[in-house]
């Protein structure tokens, strides 16, 4: 792993992070000023990057698309980006995780991606805890993803972190990772 220092900061969800080779980098909530940062960095992107994510390939992130991606239902939602320490809206956002409460109510679906230079640092590892303790704060019953099956590195932190693959029929070559956590309280 490639973190050595995590420092957690004043604010909820906040967390100074110091990679091994000297670079500081912000863990923090995602905030709509990172809708152009965002669109910068996606063009930073390899198709390969973006299939594994979107789980087809996009040419552009528009700004509306940017907007719905950082603009969030509190209630529903939670999105954290791993950027520059600077203002949002001014900071190379480098990483992005979010989760979405199904409209049951009981379960949530989440994506992440970390862009390819920072890969392989344990930044994705990290981003999964933070939605997985999101996610159990909400007291869901489960957090899951679709995953390409050729998507060897999240299927490996998938496992390593509790979850189980599902098969998808419908969905040819995508497979889905399920985290069940503790039982909701009831009343």
């Amino acid at each position: 792993m490639s973190i050595v220092s995590r420092q957690h900061l004043s604010q909820p969800w906040h967390e100074r992070l110091v990679l091994d080779d000297g670079r500081e980098l912000v863990l923090r909530p995602i905030d709509p000023a990172d809708a152009e940062p965002l669109r910068a960095a996606f063009s930073l992107l390899s198709r390969e990057e973006i299939r594994q994510r979107f789980l087809h390939v996009l040419t552009e992130l528009t700004p509306e698309h940017a907007r719905r991606l950082t603009t969030l239902d509190p209630q529903r939602e939670f999105a954290l980006v791993v950027a520059e320490p600077l203002p949002p809206g001014e900071a190379l956002v480098v990483a992005v995780a979010r989760a979405a409460i199904d409209d049951d109510g009981r379960h949530a679906e989440f994506a992440v991606l970390v862009g390819r230079p920072l890969a392989g640092r344990g930044l994705g590892r990290l981003l999964m805890k933070r939605l997985i303790r999101w996610a159990r704060l909400k007291r869901l019953e489960s957090l899951y993803g679709d995953v390409l099956e050729d998507n060897t590195a999240m299927l490996t932190l998938a496992r390593a972190l509790g979850f189980r693959r599902e098969p998808l029929p419908a969905s040819p070559g995508v497979t889905r990772v399920r985290l069940a956590l503790a039982e909701r309280s009831r009343g």
